[in-house]
C-alpha cells in the first residue's frame, strides 16, 4: 500500500480511538452530571439548612435562663466565632482538620486512601474528611446521603465542599461548623453544648472545657461527659496532646488542663428560674404555639431579674434549712416547702418566682409551681376586706378609727351554722380601732367587717384586684376574710401591688419583648397603667394601715420581720391547721409575696406566717431594696387629719384620757364628741352613782371609760373599773307599762342554726343574754332553755353558754329587782337543724 495507505490506516485508527475516547468522555461526563452533580445544592445555600435555632428565654438584662429545644432535633444558639474562645477553635481544628487554614476544603491524600479502599473493598471504610467536608455532610447532603458510604457521595462531598472554599472565608467556615457540630446530649453547636455540659456560656470556657468538648463529635455517646466521664477524660487528653504537636499549646499547659477539675452542670438540663421558666413557656406556647417555639428561634426578653431571683431561691433554702433544725424543747415543724413572687408594682413586671426550694426535687413535688397553686391565704385576704368597708361610696364608710369589738360573737351562716371566730392567740381583745384590727390582724372584727360590707361586694373588688378564683360563690361566707377562700401567690401578690401602685392595678406579666431569628419584634409588653380598681385614698389608708409598726406591736412586738429598714407594708396570714402560712408586703419600688407549707397539703407545726414566711420576706426586701432610694409612700389628694379620742375614736372632750392623730378620707371623719370617758357621781360606799339620798360627803367625781354593752363582760374580765351593773350609769325608772322588766339580747327570735359534723360539739354553741331595762336594779336573774334552768345570776353580765342540739327550743329569762320585784322577758323561739 506504500506509506500513503499505512499513514491513512494510522489516522483511521486514531480517529476510532479519538471517537471511542470522547465517547467515554461524554459518557464519563454524563455519569458524572447524573450521579454526582444533579441536584448538587449551592454553596450558596449553605446558611440556609442551618439547624432550627432554639428560642432562647432570658432574663430581662440578657442572661439565658434556658434554651426551648425541638425534642427531635435538640438545643441550638448560634453565636459569633469571636465569641467563642481561642482554645476552642485551636482544638477543634487540631483535632479535626489541622491543615484546615492552607487546604483548599478538601485533603487530596485522604481523598485518595478513600479511593483506593473503594476500589478495593467496595466501600470507603476510611475517610479523609475535613472540617468544610463535615459541614457539608451536616448541611448540604440529605439525611439519606448523609448514612451512605460510597464513592459518589464522597465526591459529591468533594466537590461542594471546594466550592465552598471557595465561597466563603476560613472563619466563616470554621464559625458555621462550630456552631452546627453534634456535640451529643441534643446540644448542637458549641454554645448549646457548653450549657449543657458546663452551665455556662461559650465565651467562658477554658482550655480543659475546650479540650474535651473538642473531642466529642467525632463519638460523641461513646465519649460522653455526663455517662463516662474516664472516657471523656482519656479523650480530653488526646485532644490535649494534638493541640501541642501543633503547637497552640504547651507540654505544661497540657499538664495543667488536664489536672483541672471540671464541674459539669448539676441540673439535668441547664436551667435557671425552672418555674418562671415553664409559666413563660406556656404563656409562649399559648400565644404563637408550640412549632414557633421549635423552629422560629425566637429570642424571648422575660421581666426576670436573674440577680433577684437568685437572692430568692437563697432566702427561701436559707429559712427552710433553719425550719428543719430541730432545737432542744422546739417541735420538729415539718415543713419542706416555699414559693416567692416578686413585682415591681408599677408595671407588674415579674422580678423573681420561685415555685419551690427545688424544681428537680420529686419527693416535695419540687416541680409543681406553688406560685401559681390555689392556697387558703389565712388573714393575708384581709386587707381587702377592709378596702371594701373604707370606700367613700357607702353611705357609712368605715374609717381607720372607726371601732369594732373584738368579743366572742356568734355570726349567723346563710345555711344556719353558727359561726364562732376566734383570733390566733385565742384571747379577744375588746372594742379596737379598724387600724389596730387590721394591723394586728384580729379575726372577729374583720368578719364583722364582712358581715357590714357583703360577700358579693368584697368578692367583687376581690375580682377587680386580680384574683380569679373567687368564683364559686355558693362556697364563700362570712369566713372568706380569714381565708376560707383560694387563691394563688401571683395573684394575691398583684392586688397587694394594687395598694402599692395607689388603687391602680397592672396584670403581673414575665415578657419584655419578643424577637425571632431575623431580629423582627415579634411582641413587646404594653407600657400602658392599668385600670383604677380602689380609689387611691382607700389603697392609701391600707397601706398606711400595713406600715404602722406601732398599730401592729401588740400582735407582733416592736421588731418583728414584718419591719424594714425603710417604709413598707406587709400582712401575714395563716390558714387552719397551720397548712400554709403567708406574708406579703410592698414598697412603692417593690411588692413581694411568699408562702411556706408543704405541696401535699400536710399541716406544718407551729409554724405561722410570721416565723414561716415572713423570715423569707424580710430578708429578701431588704437584700432586693439595698442601695435603691429610700421612699415615703406618697399621700394621695383628699385626705385629712384629724385628733381622735382612743378607743371610741371620736372627738376629743376635756375628759378623754388619750388621742392620737389619724387620718381619714376628707368627709368620713368623726363629727361627734366622745361619750366613751364619762364623769360619774360615785356613791364611796357602794361604788354606784350616787342618788339625791346620798350623803355628800361619799360622793365623788370620777372619770370612768364605759364601752359599748356587748363589751362589758370582756372589759369587767380585763380588769376595766366599772360600776357593778351598766343599768346603774342611767336615772329613771322602768320604761315598760307592766313596771321593770327584762330584755332577752341573744339569741335572736326565729334563728335557725345547722349542726355541723366537722365541727367539735364545744364549739357549737350559743350565748344566752339578758339585760335589764333602763333603771332597774336586779339583784337576780336566772336563764330558762325549755323551761329548766340554764344559769342564775347574781350579777352583771348576765349571760351563759348553751351547748346546740337538735330541735325547736324556747328560751325566755327571769329575775327579781331590789323591791323583790319580779322581773320575767319575752320568750324567744330557735331552731337547731342537724
Amino acid at each position: 500500500m506504500g506509506l500513503m495507505g499505512r499513514g491513512q490506516g494510522i489516522q483511521r485508527r486514531g480517529l476510532v480511538l479519538l471517537t471511542v475516547a470522547l465517547l467515554t468522555a461524554g459518557m464519563a461526563w454524563w455519569w458524572v452530571d447524573r450521579a454526582i452533580l444533579a441536584d448538587l445544592p449551592s454553596p450558596d445555600t449553605l446558611y440556609a439548612h442551618q439547624t432550627n435555632v432554639s428560642t432562647r428565654i432570658l432574663d430581662r438584662r440578657g442572661r439565658l435562663l434556658y434554651e426551648i429545644a425541638d425534642p427531635h432535633a435538640g438545643r441550638h444558639t448560634p453565636v459569633p466565632l469571636e465569641e467563642i474562645p481561642r482554645y476552642c477553635r485551636q482544638a477543634t481544628i487540631a483535632t479535626e482538620d489541622a491543615s484546615f487554614y492552607t487546604n483548599p476544603g478538601v485533603d487530596p491524600v485522604g481523598i485518595l486512601r478513600a479511593v483506593w479502599i473503594n476500589l478495593r473493598g467496595g466501600e470507603v471504610l476510611a475517610g479523609g474528611s475535613t472540617i468544610t467536608q463535615q459541614l457539608v455532610r451536616n448541611l448540604l447532603l440529605t439525611p439519606q446521603e448523609r448514612t451512605e458510604r460510597t464513592l459518589i457521595r464522597k465526591l459529591r462531598e468533594t466537590i461542594l465542599a471546594w466550592r465552598i472554599a471557595r465561597t466563603y472565608s476560613k472563619d466563616e467556615v470554621l464559625a458555621l461548623y462550630l456552631n452546627e457540630v453534634y456535640y451529643g446530649n441534643l446540644a448542637y453547636g458549641i454554645e448549646a453544648a457548653a450549657r449543657t455540659y458546663f452551665g455556662k456560656g461559650a465565651a467562658e470556657l477554658d482550655l480543659a472545657e475546650c479540650a474535651l468538648l473538642a473531642g466529642l463529635p467525632q463519638a460523641p455517646a461513646a465519649y460522653d461527659p455526663l455517662t463516662d466521664p474516664e472516657a471523656a477524660r482519656e479523650r480530653q487528653r488526646v485532644v490535649l496532646g494534638l493541640m501541642v504537636d501543633q503547637g497552640y499549646i504547651t507540654e505544661e499547659q497540657a499538664r495543667l488542663a488536664a489536672q483541672e477539675r471540671l464541674h459539669f452542670a448539676a441540673a439535668p438540663f441547664p436551667i435557671e428560674a425552672p418555674h418562671f421558666v415553664m409559666f413563660v413557656r406556656a404563656w409562649l406556647e399559648d400565644r404563637f404555639g408550640l412549632e414557633a417555639l421549635y423552629t422560629q428561634g425566637l429570642v424571648v426578653t422575660t421581666t426576670l431579674d436573674l440577680d433577684l431571683q437568685r437572692t430568692a431561691e437563697a432566702a427561701i433554702r436559707r429559712h427552710l434549712d433553719r425550719l428543719a433544725r430541730v432545737e432542744e424543747g422546739s417541735p420538729l415543724h415539718d415543713v419542706n416547702n416555699a414559693a416567692l413572687v416578686a413585682l415591681d408594682p408599677r408595671t407588674g413586671e415579674i422580678l423573681a418566682m420561685v415555685g419551690s426550694p427545688d424544681y428537680f426535687d420529686p419527693t416535695i413535688d419540687g416541680a409543681v409551681n406553688a406560685a401559681l397553686a390555689l392556697r387558703q391565704p389565712g388573714s393575708a385576704i384581709k386587707p381587702v376586706t377592709y378596702a371594701a368597708a373604707f370606700d367613700p361610696r357607702r353611705d357609712h364608710p368605715l374609717t381607720p378609727a372607726s371601732v369594732l369589738l373584738d368579743v366572742r360573737t356568734v355570726f349567723p351562716t346563710r345555711e344556719g351554722r353558727p359561726y364562732v371566730p376566734e383570733n390566733y392567740d385565742r384571747r379577744f381583745h375588746g372594742p379596737v380601732s379598724a387600724r389596730e384590727a387590721l394591723a394586728c390582724s384580729y379575726n372577729v372584727p374583720a368578719v364583722r367587717v364582712l358581715q357590714e360590707v357583703g360577700v358579693d361586694q368584697m368578692v367583687a373588688l376581690a375580682r377587680d384586684l386580680g384574683l380569679s378564683s373567687f368564683d364559686d360563690r355558693d362556697r364563700l361566707g362570712l369566713a372568706l376574710t380569714l381565708g376560707g377562700g383560694e387563691v394563688r401567690l401571683l395573684e394575691l401578690t398583684g392586688a397587694y401591688g394594687a395598694f402599692a401602685n395607689g388603687g391602680r392595678r397592672v396584670e403581673p406579666i414575665g415578657v419584655l419583648e419578643i424577637r425571632d431569628a431575623g431580629g423582627e419584634i415579634r411582641y413587646r409588653a404594653d407600657p400602658r397603667p392599668g385600670p383604677q380598681v380602689l380609689d387611691p385614698r382607700v389603697a392609701y389608708l391600707i397601706t398606711d394601715i400595713l406600715s404602722d409598726n406601732d398599730a401592729r406591736a401588740p400582735a407582733f412586738g416592736p421588731r418583728s420581720v414584718l419591719s424594714l429598714s425603710r417604709p413598707a407594708a406587709a400582712k401575714t396570714g395563716t390558714s387552719s391547721d397551720w397548712r400554709d402560712n403567708w406574708t406579703v408586703g410592698y414598697t412603692s419600688q417593690l411588692v413581694t409575696g411568699v408562702w411556706v407549707g408543704n405541696a401535699d397539703g400536710r399541716p406544718m407545726v407551729q409554724v405561722s406566717g410570721v416565723d414561716g414566711a415572713g423570715p423569707i420576706w424580710h430578708d429578701f426586701m431588704e437584700a432586693a431594696l439595698r442601695g435603691q432610694p429610700v421612699m415615703e409612700f406618697p399621700e394621695p389628694p383628699g385626705l385629712e387629719r384629724t385628733r381622735i379620742c382612743v378607743p371610741s375614736g371620736l372627738l376629743p372632750t376635756p375628759y378623754c384620757l388619750r388621742t392620737r392623730e389619724e387620718v381619714f378620707i376628707a368627709g368620713t371623719g368623726p363629727t361627734q364628741p366622745d361619750d366613751w370617758y364619762r364623769p360619774v357621781q360615785v356613791d364611796t360606799a357602794t361604788g354606784l352613782p350616787a342618788g339625791p339620798e346620798t350623803p355628800p360627803e361619799r360622793v365623788v367625781e370620777r372619770v370612768l371609760l364605759i364601752p359599748p354593752a356587748e363589751a362589758w363582760e370582756w372589759a369587767r374580765a380585763n380588769g376595766w373599773p366599772l360600776p357593778p351593773d351598766p343599768s346603774s350609769l342611767d336615772g329613771g325608772e322602768p320604761t315598760t307599762d307592766q313596771g321593770p322588766a327584762l330584755i332577752l339580747v341573744s339569741p335572736d327570735p326565729g334563728a335557725v342554726y345547722i349542726l355541723s359534723p366537722e365541727v367539735p360539739a364545744s364549739y357549737q354553741a350559743i350565748h344566752v343574754a339578758a339585760r335589764p331595762s333602763a333603771g332597774a336594779r336586779v339583784t337576780k336573774v336566772t336563764l330558762y332553755v325549755d323551761g329548766k334552768p340554764l344559769a342564775v345570776l347574781t350579777a352583771p353580765p348576765y349571760q351563759a353558754v348553751w351547748t346546740l342540739e337538735p330541735g325547736e327550743h324556747r328560751f325566755w329569762a327571769e329575775g327579781v329587782d331590789r323591791e323583790d320585784h319580779t322581773l320575767r322577758s319575752e320568750v324567744v323561739v330557735i331552731y337547731v337543724r342537724p
